[in-house]
Order: C-alpha cells, then structure tokens, then sequence
C-alpha cells in the first residue's frame, strides 16, 4: 500500500500526505466492506497517471495486480465481524510452537512418516478437547495393528 501512496503523492515534499492516504486507505480496508474494490478503482485511475516516474509507475503496477489477484481474500471488514484473524502471526506463531519447537531440537533427524506422525499428535495435545475427542474415536471404533 506504501507504493500505492507514492503514486497517490509523489512529490519529494508530499510525505505528510502519503502518510494520511496510507493511513486512511488502511482503516478503509479493513473496517468497511467492499473497500478493496474502492482501491482497485482509484489504483487503476492513478496508473493511467503520465507524471510518475517508471519506479514509481512499477510498483503500483506489481501492487494493482496483487490486489486483483488476491481480492478475494481481502474482506477484512468480514473476518473481523467473524471474529477471524486477518494476519499472519496466528499461524506463525502455530508453526512455531507445533513444529519448529518440537523437531529443532539439537541433533534431532526426522524422516517424513515420523515427522507427520509426532506433528499430528503434538496438533491433538495442543489443540482443546481434541486430544479427548481421538481417544474416544479409538475407543469407538478400535485401533488397527501395524505390523
């Protein structure tokens, strides 16, 4: 969105007012519905723009088609209303705990099978109630021996 400001102000002396649209486009984008659509439309308005620079022209080509691409996924307003998490570091913060902790350990080698396998319990263990809730599906319906 930063380049999308640049193209929106690209004067050396616009920096203030870069910040207020990146700033206002931001709290659009994520609280109001339908807002991505907004910024397609103004993005394409200023790519048809004949005074900026062949950088600046670029990145907001590359930030125009991410937008298109990726717009589906952009409903903000939406995953808050639901109460989803809209960035990265729920699952960041996941893989690190689930995995990098438990097969980084010094001197630790893992094959596939054995990393799918202690990474599906060490989900279960970590996850609430699910742990419960496998067991009772083996006390179900039994277990197969592997031999």
């Amino acid at each position: 969105m930063a380049n999308v400001a640049y193209a929106a102000y690209p004067g050396k002396t616009d920096k203030a007012k870069r910040k207020i649209w990146l700033n206002e486009h931001c709290e659009k984008l994520k609280h109001d519905t339908g807002a991505v659509e907004l910024l397609i439309d103004e993005m394409d308005k200023l790519a048809r723009k004949t005074s900026l620079t062949k950088t600046i022209k670029s990145n907001l080509d590359a930030a125009l088609t991410y937008f298109k691409n990726h717009r589906h996924m952009m409903d903000y307003a939406g995953h808050e209303e639901k109460n989803l998490p809209i960035g990265s570091g729920i699952t960041e913060a996941a893989c690190k705990t689930l995995v990098k902790q438990r097969l980084c350990g010094s001197g630790m080698r893992w094959k596939d099978k054995g990393a799918k396998v202690i990474l599906s319990l060490r989900a279960l263990v970590q996850s609430k109630g699910r742990w419960q809730q496998f067991w009772d599906k083996v006390d179900q319906y039994g277990s197969q021996v592997v031999t």
